[in-house]
């Protein structure tokens, strides 16, 4: 949707995205097919498609913030917040608007994998946190041990981007709870020099964490969903719900 309104051709999926987006829609069939099927009493394939479907929304999203901020970025030039034209300060507030809606939506999404996940595996981590991330979900799955190739699997995943996510947690944590996250180098600046030009964060910086852990968030659920698909054939083959 954004590449059309940005003058740009529609994307191709190619790559973790296309890996991701292939698993998911494989596993949304699958339970579409089951519930043609098999009457589904106890809806639960009706709101795993719910779910998968709304991942692949999700991580769509995603990447269209991603490539929306970089497409904005092009256009910024001047390293001074002072030194920008009305044009160019426009083309500075699309770019912020994307990169934070980015990285806003990476770890909505992880949330919402951590609840698919919570369910998918009985995990049952509503005992652990009433108000629990995929990070607990995450410690959840390798306290219990019932699954755990995939729990150390998705563990490797996330300490392979262990410093971008971090940093996007933070970015995350002051832009909802402290102040606007681009602002936070402009208070420190301040504080070194009350009249010196503010020099712009680093913007190239910045893209590449929440470039790097989109292939996270990709990888995350290409494995989920293979793994799940894999499981769900097996039982699918042996006569047994997909569940």
């Amino acid at each position: 949707m954004l590449r059309i309104l940005l003058g740009e051709p529609p994307r191709v999926n190619s790559g973790v995205l296309a890996e991701a987006m292939n698993h998911m829609a494989e596993v949304a069939a699958r339970l579409r097919k089951e519930m043609n099927s098999h009457e589904d009493h106890d809806h639960e394939c009706r709101k795993q498609e719910i779910w998968t479907r709304g991942l692949i929304s999700s991580l769509d999203e995603l990447e269209q913030s991603w490539f929306a901020a970089r497409f904005y970025r092009k256009s910024v030039i001047a390293g001074y917040m002072d030194d920008m034209s009305s044009m160019e300060q426009g083309e500075y507030a699309r770019y912020v608007y994307f990169y934070k809606n980015g990285f806003i939506r990476v770890f909505s999404l992880l949330d919402k994998l951590g609840t698919v996940l919570n369910s998918l595996y009985n995990l049952n981590t509503s005992k652990v946190k009433t108000h629990y991330s995929y990070f607990t979900v995450l410690r959840q799955f390798q306290t219990l041990h019932e699954h755990s190739v995939l729990a150390e699997q998705l563990n490797s995943i996330k300490n392979t981007y262990s410093e971008p996510l971090e940093n996007l947690r933070k970015r995350r944590n002051a832009e909802i709870h402290y102040m606007n996250a681009e602002m936070q180098d402009d208070l420190w600046q301040r504080h070194q020099g009350l009249h010196d030009k503010i020099r712009l964060e680093d913007i190239d910086s910045h893209l590449r964490d929440l470039e790097q852990v989109l292939e996270m968030v990709c990888r995350t659920l290409s494995k989920v969903y293979s793994s799940s698909n894999q499981q769900w054939a097996i039982s699918i083959a042996k006569g047994e719900s997909p569940k």
